[in-house]
């Protein structure tokens, strides 16, 4: 009994931290436009670059990241002493997610969730979250397009996780379930922008907002 208290607070805790918008705070810090109001509409690290605001960008970026990692990382860190187990820490990763994408303080409206899936990544497995960012980067850098990129490294996260658990790191099935939860959700959340990608009108990295 116990102990599904304690995995029921662990999710709520994971969900209130990722309904935390950085994306929101920085633009009120930085004395920005509601980023809800321009560009792509999403409150998220590469909307905010379109102010042209560098730092606000990237405040968003690592802060939306460590929500992601934070609350994982506490799950794990807690679990012997709370009883939670893998099936609790993998709610606990997606329950984050959620919440930057159904942010409660946001109308349960919210960003794409790339970087806070890379936090949550990071605090499940480093390695695994530094192939996925090299991903990204790689994507990102040729192409120039942060949403082409995203969709890639979602693409093969589960798949570095699968095979780096046979290889490197210890198997989680709970923990790949959850990793392909992600990966599915932030393909879905980017059918807009498969979309404008398709047709040639996609915002490439750095693009500012029309005036």
């Amino acid at each position: 009994m116990m102990t599904t208290m304690n995995t029921l607070l662990a999710l709520i805790a994971a969900y209130l931290i990722g309904s935390v918008s950085f994306a929101m705070l920085s633009s009120r810090l930085f004395g920005l436009e509601d980023p809800r109001t321009f560009g792509s509409g999403n409150p998220g690290a590469t909307n905010m670059l379109r102010t042209g605001n560098k730092k606000a960008a990237l405040l968003t970026l690592v802060g939306d990241a460590f929500k992601g990692w934070l609350a994982v990382f506490l799950a794990r860190m807690l679990a012997p002493d709370l009883g939670l187990t893998d099936e609790a820490i993998a709610g606990v990763a997606v329950a984050v997610f959620l919440g930057h994408i159904y942010s409660c303080f946001l109308k349960f409206k919210g960003g794409k969730g790339v970087a806070t899936a890379v936090g949550v990544l990071l605090a499940l497995q480093p390695w695994l979250a530094l192939a996925t960012v090299a991903t990204w980067v790689i994507v990102a850098v040729f192409f120039r397009y942060s949403s082409l990129a995203a969709l890639v490294a979602a693409v093969f996260a589960p798949f570095y996780y699968y095979l780096g658990g046979q290889l490197v790191w210890p198997f989680s099935l709970p923990w790949f379930l959850a990793i392909c939860f992600l990966a599915v959700v932030l393909i879905i959340k980017h059918k807009k922008n498969i979309a404008n990608l398709l047709a040639g009108t996609e915002s490439r990295i750095g693009q500012k907002q029309k005036s």
